[in-house]
């Protein structure tokens, strides 16, 4: 294929990004990925790893729901180790305020007809996780959830997608996009490109191709943070949060501990570049060790940060511009995309070659924040 003009053109290596690109090559589709750094550089590379339906948005349930059975099989799919592991999750209540939280959830689930999270009591909490802290009194469960490694995750939607005759083009930054007649030329600093579609995954960065698209957006970034300690004693088998506290952690088969929570340093986006804030780093330590104290024990090996892109309302852009023909966008996945990857890449490759989705993706619409005029 002449991978200057291919039929798509997808902008953004980040896990999205490469799924798309193996969906659609997959079927047939000539695509080129261009990359403005190296596929999984930023948030599709450092996060948590996370493969969650526990706790969603009602809008990404039933996305989230068909992603998650094909996470557990996704290894053979593409033919790699994705690291993948279903060990259920457990968001741990602390207080009965807390319980009471789930149970108006599980009341809000179950009239949407989803039974798939379980409220425990405290004894079962405590069977599950036997070093949780005294004063915990039970939790949720969703017992297909788990984690992956997310950089091997990628690069095997990545790999498979070549083999598809895919190709991947890495420190290729896109400074300009025109729609000239039915095509749309897209310009890097060495390098031009012409395809008929366009789609848009460029994470922390997708507002500004969106507006060279057409397309203005609410997106912001920050730089969620990670941590992970040195091996320790196995004690938890369950990935681990919390259901009003900043907590998330997951201990690997190597006993390491990573260590989340969703606090945020700081964002240099223009500069591409992140810093740590150790004071909100100490909470996320602090809370790991009040609510599991074997955790004190523990020594912290290595801290990171990674760009993220964040829409208003936490839900992500899935779907068509509305200002331009042949283009789209799936970004704004606002730290929680990753469990959606294998989903999202299958959802664009129906969009772009059928204009169809078995989904809907209404509450996804680039524009949903736009001022309608009466």
């Amino acid at each position: 294929m002449n991978r200057l003009k291919p039929d798509v053109l997808i902008i953004g290596g980040g896990i999205h990004g490469c799924s798309a690109a193996y969906h659609l090559a997959k079927v047939g589709v000539q695509v080129t990925v261009l990359e403005k750094d190296w596929v999984s550089r930023h948030a599709s590379g450092v996060n948590a790893g996370g493969v969650r339906l526990l706790g969603r948005d009602l809008a990404e349930v039933p996305l989230s729901k068909v992603a998650m059975k094909l996470w557990q099989n996704l290894d053979d799919e593409l033919d790699a180790d994705t690291g993948f592991r279903k060990r259920s999750l457990i968001n741990i209540a602390a207080d009965e305020q807390d319980m009471n939280t789930l149970y108006a959830r599980r009341e809000k689930m179950h009239t949407a007809g989803y039974q798939h999270e379980t409220i425990i009591d405290q004894q079962e909490l405590r069977e599950r996780l036997p070093h949780v802290s005294p004063f915990c009194v039970g939790g949720v469960v969703s017992e297909d959830d788990g984690y992956a490694i997310p950089y091997q995750s990628t690069k095997a939607f990545r790999r498979a997608a070549e083999r598809h005759g895919a190709v991947f083009m890495e420190g290729e930054c896109v400074e300009q996009i025109r729609k000239v007649g039915t095509h749309w030329h897209v310009a890097t600093r060495t390098k031009a490109f012409q395809a008929e579609k366009l789609l848009n995954c460029a994470g922390a960065w997708a507002d500004k191709v969106s507006v060279m698209i057409g397309d203005n957006v609410p997106l912001t970034h920050s730089a969620p943070m990670l941590m992970i300690t040195a091996r320790m004693p196995h004690f938890a088998t369950p990935v681990v949060g919390a259901v009003s506290r900043p907590l998330s952690f997951k201990q690997f088969e190597n006993g390491t501990v990573l260590i989340g929570g969703g606090s945020k340093g700081f964002a240099d986006r223009d500069n591409n570049r992140t810093r740590l804030d150790y004071k909100k780093l100490a909470i996320g330590a602090y809370n790991a060790a009040e609510f599991f104290p074997i955790m004190k024990k523990a020594s912290i090996n290595r801290m990171w940060s990674g760009l993220e892109a964040y829409m208003p309302d936490n839900l992500p852009v899935i779907g068509r511009s509305v200002n331009a023909d042949n283009a789209w966008h799936a970004f704004g996945f606002s730290a929680h995309g990753f469990q959606m990857g294998p989903v999202v890449g299958r959802v664009m490759s129906d969009l772009i070659t059928t204009g169809q989705s078995t989904f809907d993706l209404q509450a996804f619409r680039i524009d949903r924040f736009e001022r309608k005029v009466l």
